[in-house]
């Protein structure tokens, strides 16, 4: 009989057997990689390719491309193509980051030929129809008005401008002005340049056939698709600003949102796993030092957190919550308390080892299943990092101790180093 009264004995997880991606290449030189595992005959097919917002000026071309391409091709309006992938019980989703574009296909297994079809139209032949077009600039500007009038909103645009420099890469945002400099052609000419075999990859995850790959060639081995690598643009040396508090104010503003950071390091760099750690203490899950104070204990936030961004070309370190306006003060005071506190004394032993147990458990949750083990392969897609980047972060996880956090906070997190940016009031 089991004994219900007497928890498991604790295990501590030293290593994660990951299922590794088979990394080929179609007939036309095309990056392959396949994870093949789970029981279903479903798969997603994600074609990722260097076509981020880093690509333009303007970094509404890369985004409206991406969105775009299911709007209509030379032999299909996007309502063909809607109602064929719906009546093969496929779907798919596109998003764009600052150095990808991702457009992913979710097909069964039994029809992903006629799946394939689809999508090589769309990824080969998008039209950007000009009626579509219109709507959805409009769409867009009317969205991006209405968003402007929130803080939050207010606040991400502006840090990294803070952090970057308006003209960097990293930097730039979308103004308002931009919906009239955007054109179609300019779509179409993004889309020839970058979406095609020689600037991107295929990563393949689920019970993938016996016969996918020459499925895959089928449709998009082909030399036609295989052109030089689109140009990308060089990262010029950020222009962090000079001043460390600056205020985006909005009159009668009731909430205030608040960022505190720095440029970083992205994962290639040693340090990048112990300050994934560190940063967790500080702000990185719901029992951390800064949910416990200026949420639990002052209640000045609903939420308040913490994180390492990692780009291809950089990174940065960034708090992040909305308070009321008459505290914004008062929370800003307790953000540094808490970060000078990391700064000063050695993490308890007990904190940390929940903190080691909280990271080591979302981990192996994010390595459950097919689709689960591709995003793992994903995020190391573009760095110089093989699968013993996992090995690396477990161990860091297990290992480090509260001397080398201290260090590092000491290292990384001097206030006279931190960007400050209140949107809203600050009182």
């Amino acid at each position: 009989m089991i004994d219900r009264l007497t928890p498991p004995e604790f295990r501590q997880v030293t290593k994660v057997d990951l299922q590794k991606s088979v990394d080929q290449k179609l007939d036309n030189g095309m990056p392959l990689y396949v994870v093949n595992a789970g029981t279903q005959e479903v798969m997603k097919i994600e074609f990722i390719f260097n076509a981020g917002m880093r690509n333009r000026e303007y970094p509404m071309v890369a985004s409206a491309v991406n969105d775009m391409l299911d709007e209509g091709t030379a032999s299909r309006k996007s309502m063909d193509i809607a109602e064929e992938l719906d009546f093969y019980g496929a779907f798919i989703e596109s998003k764009v980051t600052h150095d990808h574009a991702i457009f992913t296909l979710w097909t069964l297994n039994k029809y992903l030929d006629e799946s394939l079809a689809i999508v090589k139209d769309v990824l080969f032949n998008a039209a950007f129809p000009e009626e579509e077009f219109g709507i959805y600039l409009d769409n867009r500007k009317q969205k991006f008005i209405v968003d402007s009038d929130k803080v939050s909103t207010l606040a991400r645009r502006r840090f990294t401008e803070l952090l970057y420099g308006e003209h960097h890469a990293y930097g730039v945002s979308t103004k308002l002005a931009d919906f009239s400099r955007i054109t179609r052609n300019e779509l179409q000419a993004f889309h020839k340049e970058f979406y095609h075999a020689g600037n991107g990859c295929i990563l393949v995850s689920g019970n993938t056939p016996s016969d996918l790959v020459k499925k895959l060639n089928t449709h998009f081995g082909g030399a036609e698709w295989k052109r030089n690598a689109g140009i990308v643009p060089a990262i010029t040396v950020p222009a962090t600003t000079s001043q460390r508090e600056n205020l985006v104010r909005k009159d009668g503003a009731i909430q205030s949102a608040i960022r505190v950071g720095k440029l970083l390091f992205n994962r290639e760099h040693k340090d990048y796993p112990a300050m994934q750690v560190l940063n967790c203490v500080l702000g990185g899950y719901f029992g951390s030092r800064l949910m416990a104070n200026i949420r639990e204990d002052k209640g000045y936030t609903y939420g308040i957190g913490s994180g390492l961004a990692s780009m291809v070309d950089g990174g940065y370190f960034y708090i992040s919550t909305e308070v009321g306006v008459d505290v914004t003060g008062a929370a800003l005071k307790e953000i540094y308390f808490e970060i000078e506190k990391l700064r000063n004394d050695i993490v308890p032993a007990d904190e940390l080892d929940l903190v080691r147990n909280y990271m080591t458990g979302v981990f192996l949750r994010s390595t459950d299943g097919p689709f689960a083990m591709a995003d793992r392969k994903r995020a190391l897609i573009g760095y110089n990092l093989g699968y013993d980047y996992y090995d690396r972060y477990l161990e860091t996880i297990r290992t480090v101790s509260a001397q080398e956090l201290r260090e590092l906070a000491q290292k990384h997190w001097g206030k006279e180093e931190l960007i400050e940016l209140v949107a809203g009031e600050k009182k």
